[in-house]
């Protein structure tokens, strides 16, 4: 099982869209405060996050809280990878393995340049043409998760399109 993580996320409809993604592909969802919207029900109702009840979410205080919380799996394994338009290596030229760690940073600001320099080596980037500043988040999350997936045959996946008989 792969891990979304989610950095100080502001927009309540791109974490549900996320959500969303990550129920769809048995994927982890880990969100690290201050969150930009409130996860009560009726909040979360109205943001659009149907899909909240079937994706697995765990909310951490801070980063720091997050690594703490995440050291034995990165002891055993598992790699965390930060998506950034400033990243050197292009997402899809890393070989991603059940367990990982996708991390991306906040609408507005992306993550944090002292992060993101601490961590370089797997700090990957999305290729885009021309001056654009960034691709939406819960783009960026599909693109790069499905990589993963791919990568590692969609485990358990129904990868079969089916059509009703007329």
């Amino acid at each position: 099982m792969f891990n979304v993580v989610l950095i100080e996320p502001e927009i309540p409809q791109n974490t549900g869209n996320i959500a969303r993604t990550c129920a769809a592909t048995n994927t982890r969802l880990h969100l690290i405060k201050p969150l930009g919207f409130s996860l009560d029900e009726r909040s979360v109702r109205r943001a659009g996050l149907d899909y909240w009840d079937k994706v697995s979410v765990t909310v951490y205080e801070s980063l720091a809280d997050f690594y703490e919380k995440t050291k034995a799996a990165v002891s055993s394994g598992a790699k965390m990878y930060y998506a950034s338009t400033k990243g050197k290596i292009v997402y899809s030229d890393v070989s991603y393995r059940d367990g990982d760690f996708l991390l991306f940073g906040k609408e507005t600001k992306g993550i944090d340049e002292k992060v993101l320099y601490e961590n370089y080596d797997r700090t990957v980037r999305i290729p885009m043409w021309g001056e654009l500043r960034s691709l939406n988040l819960s783009n960026s999350v599909a693109i790069a998760l499905y990589e993963a997936l791919r990568q590692n045959g969609f485990p358990l996946f129904t990868t079969e399109g089916k059509l009703r008989n007329y």
